[in-house]
């Protein structure tokens, strides 16, 4: 049986700071109404509904514009509520980031882009999804279409795989700031060096940094915000992660606006953040 999570907070606040126009929310999931995408069995959690609108009432309180629907793992390879979610958002304003494995060919991943998916996502921390055997296999096919492989790993596997991934021969992002915790060495663990120097070579990265810290206002990561900024100025992006899923309580559902001004105190310069929220963004997703 899988556990229950918290959805996501009901009265968001509004950030201390306004973004850019086109500024973009890079990292976040639909789920339901479950009537139509019913859960995949082999999934690790089980969250309440989020739905576009709701998601929709925090975007504009936040004051972002663009998105990328990031499939789930509680629906496996299904891609369907990613890609409806893309269509009901807009295709001007939104993508999507798959998740598949080695039984989709090119065709099948051509016509997703022609909905809007750019790229495909390894969850080796929820699991539900593509195995990571898989990893240089895929990565030869995204090569061909243009599109991206989004990692998300424990800091011990950003140590494993760092070979592996500096010699894909497709964009590499890394999620959630490569699984590095601050309170088991942040800027010094040898997961976040292995981050690092991916990112010296071309790699990108999302600055989605809730689950790396201790809790609100995320200071203790802040450290490890800005050397990501610092390596990779023109690749780093950033995400709510909303409904923020898989949390065990409601009171470690985090504020997206909190997490906005926090990516405002790692990047106080006008300057990142156009490149964080719209300039880097509009390359890698092609808005």
């Amino acid at each position: 049986m899988t556990r229950p999570c918290p959805g996501p907070r009901a009265v968001t606040s509004k950030p201390g700071w306004k973004a850019p126009p086109g500024a973009t929310d890079c990292h976040m999931h639909i789920f339901g109404p479950y009537e139509r995408y019913p859960l995949s069995p082999g999934r690790g959690y089980t969250p309440p509904e989020a739905s576009v609108a709701m998601y929709r009432d925090m975007l504009s309180t936040i004051g972002l514009e663009r998105t990328v629907v990031v499939q789930p793992s509680i629906y496996g390879t299904d891609n369907a509520v990613t890609l409806d979610a893309v269509e009901a958002l807009g295709r001007d304003r939104a993508r999507a980031v798959l998740v598949v494995d080695d039984g989709f060919d090119l065709p099948s991943l051509r016509a997703m882009g022609a909905r809007g998916a750019c790229g495909v996502r390894f969850n080796a921390v929820s699991g539900n999804g593509t195995p990571l055997e898989q990893l240089e296999a895929l990565g030869e096919k995204l090569a061909a279409l243009g599109w991206h492989l989004q990692l998300y790993a424990h800091a011990e596997e950003m140590v494993a795989l760092e070979q592996v991934l500096a010699r894909l021969p497709c964009p590499v992002v890394i999620d959630h700031m490569g699984g590095v915790k601050a309170a088991e060495g942040g800027v010094a663990s040898p997961g976040f060096q292995a981050m690092i120097r991916l990112l010296e070579k071309g790699a990108w990265a999302k600055l989605c940094g809730y689950r790396s810290s201790a809790g609100a206002p995320y200071a203790d990561v802040a450290g490890m915000a800005r050397a990501m900024i610092a390596a990779a100025p023109d690749r780093c992006v950033w995400g709510t992660d909303w409904p923020h899923p898989s949390l065990h309580s409601p009171e470690e559902v985090p504020d997206d606006g909190v997490l906005l001004d926090a990516l405002g105190q790692w990047a106080p310069r006008e300057d990142q953040r156009q490149a964080i929220l719209v300039a880097n963004p509009a390359r890698l997703y092609g808005f």
